[in-house]
């Protein structure tokens, strides 16, 4: 499936930090997979910034933004699922979030 910026953002944002040993090593790999290379940072012009409330903001060039083919396998798959679904029984969803939960959770 493809992912633009804002969904690799959006998913490295949501990955559980914690779990048993498997589910570690899986959301370590593919936090390194969705990542940017330094030839992504450098088209895209990556940019991040502190906010005054503490988080960190992310800008980057949307005109040079190319969405990238990614494969999740079922275990993959299933963790970004239950994280969607975690966000939803917390009421925790916001509109940035309608897209992946839209592409994660409709075989459901």
């Amino acid at each position: 499936m493809k992912l633009s910026v804002r969904d690799r953002l959006l998913l490295l944002e949501i990955l559980p930090r914690e779990g048993d040993i498997t589910t570690i090593r899986l959301v370590r790999k593919l936090r390194e997979d969705l990542s940017f290379s330094e030839e992504e940072h450098e088209v895209l012009g990556l940019s991040y910034t502190q906010n005054p409330n503490g988080t960190t903001g992310v800008t980057w060039n949307e005109l040079n933004e190319v969405p990238v083919e990614f494969e999740f396998g079922l275990k993959v798959t299933e963790l970004i699922r239950d994280s969607l679904n975690t966000l939803n029984t917390q009421k925790k969803l916001t509109e940035a979030h309608l897209a992946l939960y839209d592409l994660f959770t409709q075989d459901e």
